[in-house]
């Protein structure tokens, strides 16, 4: 199946809030988002509005989909570059692919676009692309060491369950392929 993967549009809301929708009701996936579904689905059209425009090529973030051949959209990640006075990165986040497009290459199209897109900013240089995973989200763990994102050591609580952390990985500029 091939996709394009592509910025999201501003005019797109519907369709981002459908699959992020979507992303929070899936039992495999909902454990990677700190949104509940309740939460999301209660926001105004308003909200979803301005979350796509935001999501569109702008300095500092974007949201890629992946466009299968309908028109049906099958997944996303959200990068965003991080000032944090540390070195600089972005965060890649929000990331979903929907069950049937699972196993397809779809994943590994959205982070080669995410990871390109972050080396190809020109101020700041960004030295490192970041993310958190669950530490019940093994088959994610394992495909972001299979792109070369490897654990930090840092860890946070979730913040839907005190008990569970999740973990950062990294992929800095000098291990990308």
């Amino acid at each position: 199946m091939g996709y394009v993967i592509r910025a999201v549009r501003a005019d797109e809301w519907e369709q981002l809030k459908e699959l992020r929708l979507a992303a929070l009701a899936d039992p495999v996936a909902r454990v990677a988002f700190n949104e509940t579904l309740a939460g999301a689905a209660g926001q105004t059209d308003g909200f979803w509005q301005e979350r796509a425009a935001r999501g569109g090529v702008e300095e500092g973030a974007i949201t890629f989909i992946g466009e299968a051949g309908d028109g049906s959209w099958g997944g996303m990640v959200v990068v965003l570059v991080e000032g944090n006075g540390e070195v600089p990165q972005t965060h890649l986040f929000g990331v979903y692919v929907r069950p049937e497009h699972r196993g397809t290459g779809l994943a590994q199209e959205l982070f080669g676009a995410a990871i390109r897109w972050s080396w190809g900013i020109a101020e700041p240089v960004v030295e490192r692309v970041r993310l958190w995973v669950h530490e019940a989200n093994g088959q994610a763990e394992a495909f972001y060491r299979r792109l070369g994102f490897v654990a930090t050591g840092r860890t946070v609580a979730d913040p839907k369950n005190a008990a569970a952390v999740e973990r950062e990985m990294a992929l800095g500029r000098a291990g990308a392929s």
